[in-house]
This record gives C-alpha cells, structure tokens and sequence, in this order.
C-alpha cells in the first residue's frame, strides 16, 4: 500500500479479488442510474446545429421532462448497461498496468498517466458499439431528426416499439448501412478522447488529494478529501478533452467517416465556441458523477482489502 502524503492509496496487491469483482458490479451500475441522463443531456447538446434545440443543460433537462416524461431521460439506458463490462474491465486495466509500471517507476503520476491511458484503451474498444447504439437510442423523441436513424411505430397503435424491438431496430439499421464497421464508427475519435481523459484525471485526482491531505486537518477523513479531489480533476479533464468529445459525439450520431472533417466543419460552422458545446454539461455533470465514482470506488477497494490489511490502516 502506497503512502502519497497523508493518502493511502490502496494498490491490487492489498485486495481480496472476489470481493472486489463482486462489490464492483453493484457500484457500476449505480453509477450508471445516476448519470445517465447528465449523458444523455450532453450527448443532445453536442449533436444539435447551434442552439436549434436546447440553449443550455437546464433547458434541454426540462425540455426533454415535459416533451418525453423521466424516460425521455433513459433512451437507451438498457443497451448501456452493457458497459458494465467495459467498466471491469478498466478497473482491471488500471490497477494491473499500475502494479506493472510501479517495477520500473515508484512516480505515482507515471504510474496513473499510463494506466489510465491504458484503461481506456481497452475500455473504448469495449464501449463503442454499445456507444453507438446507445446514443442513436438517446436522440429519439425531440432529437430524432438528427440522427440517421429513427425507430419504426408500431403501425396498429402508432407506439414505439418496445425496448428489445427498439434496439434491434436500430442495430438492424446500422448494419444495414454500414456493416460491422458502422458499430466502430467513431473509434479513433474516442480513443482520442478518452485516452487523454483518463490520463488526465488519474494525475489530477492524486495531485489535487495530495494538496487537500496538505491543507486538511490531520483527522480529516480521508475519503473527504478524495471526493473533493474527483470533481476537479473532473472538471480539469472535461475543459481539456471536451473539443474532441463534441467531435466524438457528431462522428458517431451523424455517421461522418473523417474526425479531420468534422472538425473542420465544426470550426466552419460555429466557430471555436463550437469546442465549448456541451462542456458546461460535462463540468455540471462531473461534479456529482466524480464524487459517486471517487466515494464508491475508494470504498469498493476498502471494502475489498485483504482481512489482515483492514484492522491496520487508517482512513
């Protein structure tokens, strides 16, 4: 276990594995419920030519409330469940790759920057075609007219297919359309989105607890310290990788085939401020998101720790 100031950080080899997978798929999918429509919100945000649909966050939650109900808030909530795979999975990454790197670097940005890095990368590859066909499912309702593709009604009560018929609707489209790849559609643009995010946040979630363990009383809790950590880092993340999120979001919704071009025409279109869309709802968004993440992971891996490292620490 790594002393960093007056933050323990809890590294693979201190956890019961069992307990660790187990708890972690709970917290997964709680964090899932509760920022999913902060998502989705961001997603219709980023998509939308200038403010044709929504002029911020807060319009476009309550928009979408009084035009589609709570479940406007969960279009294709259900085919994202998926990603609870690809959320093990980086966990995984991240705390093997940290172990690896730690034979050959004690630095713990080192350390965090590769295996965040890495994380992602198996996470992305992962996340996508559930990505894809998500946030198809996401622009129904008020942002059907953005997307390609749109649900068919059932034609004897004129409602929409129910959740299985709906992504197998959409599914069909994609591959109807594109094929295979169509499910990949937007990869390099997330990886070079994500990548740097998680490099970033890792570096700046160890660095800003440091700072806080610094400044803190010494009995401050320290899970205290590290949920105030999450959302900075959060918010230093989102400003730096928010241009290629809203690029991201348009090559996959809108089925572009260029990352160069859509930028382009991002630039053409609305101009540098085109970067900023949808940022205001990641930072929102990050602050919540980060101290459910933050709180929960740090306590899935106490929870987790092997029983004869439990009684002698302090938190």
């Amino acid at each position: 276990m790594q002393q960093k100031g007056n933050i323990q950080i809890i590294e693979w080899e201190d956890l019961d594995k069992r307990k660790f997978y187990s708890f972690g798929i709970f917290m997964t999918m709680a964090i899932r419920v509760t920022v999913y429509p902060a998502t989705l919100i961001r997603t219709r945000l980023q998509v939308q030519k200038g403010k044709s649909l929504y002029s911020g966050s807060f319009d476009a939650f309550f928009k979408i409330l009084r035009a589609e109900g709570v479940r406007g808030l969960y279009r294709g909530f259900m085919v994202n469940t998926f990603t609870i795979v690809s959320g093990q999975a980086y966990i995984t990454t991240y705390e093997l790759v940290r172990k690896y790197v730690s034979q050959y670097s004690e630095a713990n940005t080192v350390k965090s920057v590769v295996a965040g890095g890495s994380a992602s990368l198996v996470a992305q590859s992962i996340t996508v075609p559930i990505d894809v066909v998500s946030q198809q499912l996401m622009m129904q309702g008020q942002g059907e007219h953005l997307t390609r593709f749109r649900l068919s009604s059932n034609s004897e009560n004129k409602k929409p297919a129910r959740f299985f018929r709906q992504t197998r609707n959409i599914v069909s489209q994609i591959f109807a359309a594109d094929g295979c790849r169509g499910f990949y559609r937007g990869y390099v643009a997330s990886l070079l989105t994500y990548i740097p995010n998680s490099a970033v946040w890792w570096p700046f979630y160890h660095f800003y607890a440091e700072q806080l363990s610094i400044l803190a009383p010494s009995d401050c809790p320290h899970l205290v310290l590290q949920a105030i950590a999450g959302p900075l880092a959060a918010a230093t993340a989102s400003t730096v990788t928010n241009p290629m999120d809203v690029v991201r979001a348009r090559v996959q919704v809108e089925g572009r085939t260029s990352v160069i071009q859509t930028f382009r025409e991002l630039i053409r279109e609305e101009g540098c401020w085109g970067l900023t869309k949808g940022l205001s709802a990641r930072i929102i968004s990050s602050a919540p998101t980060a101290i459910v993440i933050v709180v929960g992971y740090e306590t899935l891996k106490k929870l987790s720790l092997r029983p004869e490292l439990v009684d002698s620490r302090h938190w």
